[in-house]
């Protein structure tokens, strides 16, 4: 089964970047709405995020969703960590029998390579910052962009 945890994360974290940059307001059903992802499942995502300071969020009327702190400090590695927690990128095979030289061993062969690769791809979201994705998403072509003047008024209509 796919996870989609840290794509939408990154995604509504960027989000919240761009409104922010564009002095806008963020909402869960704003976010939701714009992702196209269900509103419980992205209240879902904000309890990590907030818990880890990547958000913070106001309750009421004029409640908003805001960066814990600038987004230059904030790598896509805490986002991942934040939401991902401590599931592994691929689990081994419980161990089995020893039946062979292959059932003896490739459960800690495969448990070595999937914790390398897990390190790799900490290592590759380490180096990249909400600041430095967002400016490579604004660079992104937006042909395919769906307008919407007003995203607060249709989001408070209860889409």
């Amino acid at each position: 089964m796919l996870d989609y945890r840290f794509p939408t994360a990154l995604q509504m974290v960027l989000s919240v970047a761009m409104a922010e940059q564009l002095g806008k307001r963020s909402t869960s059903a704003i976010l939701a709405y714009g992702l196209e992802a269900n509103p419980s499942f992205i209240r879902k995502l904000m309890v990590p995020l907030t818990r880890d300071g990547i958000i913070v969020s106001t309750l009421g009327r004029t409640g908003s969703i805001h960066l814990g702190r600038p987004a230059e400090q904030i790598t896509l590695r805490d986002i991942y960590v934040s939401v991902i927690e401590d599931k592994k990128l691929w689990a081994s095979r419980p161990d089995v029998p020893a039946r062979c030289v292959v059932s003896a061993n490739a459960c800690w062969y495969f448990k070595s390579i999937a914790d390398e690769a897990e390190q790799a791809s900490l290592d590759v979201l380490a180096r990249h910052t909400v600041a430095s994705a967002l400016e490579e998403v604004k660079k992104g072509d937006i042909s395919g962009c769906v307008s919407v003047p007003d995203i607060d008024a249709l989001c408070s209509k209860g889409r």
